[in-house]
């Protein structure tokens, strides 16, 4: 699931959402109210329940051979999702629903390289929210390693300490190391 040309996409297990509001999330870094979204570079990493811990890492124009062969591995592609076992029920139970949006109406956050977009009005999505689907089966269509561990903690220090690109998402709820 990702957006199509033009657009961009807010992942949510809410499928009656009519009205997006720009708000201010609980767990924001940022002062502004907002409505998040995701370009199609992004969207995988939102391929999750909302609450689901993960570790993302990709390899980049400067990482190293050394670097992706140890976080990366031998499975192969170019990029790896880690998750704890206790989260898998969740991934394969999962109703998540995506919505799309003109991007047009959207600033990339973090410029040049976003990783989310934002606007700051109310915005309507194009059509109604479209199932996701099986989370699983989009993971290895894209080629994305999808790794399960007990605990995130020694991968994200490898990961963080590494030239790979990464991404953490709700490290917050991620067993104590």
């Amino acid at each position: 699931m990702r957006p199509g040309p033009g657009e961009v996409l807010h992942f949510s297990e809410d499928p009656t959402i009519t009205v997006f509001d720009p708000h201010i999330a609980r767990t924001a870094r940022q002062h502004e109210a907002y409505v998040w979204a995701v370009d199609a570079e992004q969207a995988p990493a939102y391929w999750f329940p909302r609450d689901c811990p993960r570790a993302l890492a990709w390899v980049t124009p400067d990482s190293t051979p050394g670097a992706v062969d140890r976080i990366i591995g031998p499975g192969g592609g170019t990029r790896v999702h880690a998750v704890e076992y206790p989260w898998l029920d969740r991934i394969r139970s999962v109703q998540l629903f995506a919505y799309r949006f003109p991007a047009r109406v959207f600033q990339p956050l973090d410029s040049p390289a976003p990783h989310a977009y934002v606007a700051t009005q109310r915005l309507y999505p194009l059509g109604p929210p479209e199932l996701v689907g099986d989370l699983f089966a989009l993971h290895g269509a894209a080629g994305i390693q999808l790794r399960v561990l007990p605990a995130l903690s020694v991968f994200w220090a490898a990961v963080t300490s590494s030239s790979l690109g990464f991404s953490g998402i709700r490290l917050r709820n991620a067993a104590p190391s």
